[in-house]
């Protein structure tokens, strides 16, 4: 089964280079422009990983993740934030109360991306496989 990739970012260029190397790479990749759209899709289907952009409109990356967190939905989604802010955002808190596993400061470099996409997504499947 193909692991789905929710990339939630305002930069279309951003977007479409991701959308592209995650696609490539064999994922199912669903794109959104804003936390709200995001938050909208996780209503209906479940993603295995959450890539999010910290500030986008309507809906920002923290309050988005804030709502997966407080719901029954994504308690254990396991979330990348992309942002243009690194040195102003608070990372503890957000690995320690909001769980986010990796905040990647932008530019990047979208093979590191996926790189470390991939890295999380083999951790969690590792952890939810039963060994025999």
């Amino acid at each position: 089964m193909t692991q789905q990739i929710l990339l939630c970012e305002d930069d279309i260029h951003i977007l479409k280079v991701a959308e592209f190397k995650f696609k490539g790479a064999g994922y199912d990749v669903v794109c959104t422009e804003d936390g709200q759209e995001a938050w909208e899709h996780l209503q209906c289907q479940r993603s295995d990983l959450l890539i999010t952009d910290c500030q986008m409109p309507r809906l920002d990356g923290i309050g988005l993740v804030e709502r997966i967190r407080a719901s029954e939905l994504g308690f254990d989604l396991p979330i990348i934030m992309l942002t243009a802010k690194g040195f102003e955002l608070p990372k503890a808190e957000l690995r320690d109360r909001l769980g986010v596993a990796e905040i990647i400061n932008k530019p990047f470099s979208p093979r590191k991306l996926l790189e470390r996409a991939e890295a999380l997504l083999n951790s969690t499947t590792t952890l939810q496989t039963p060994s025999l």
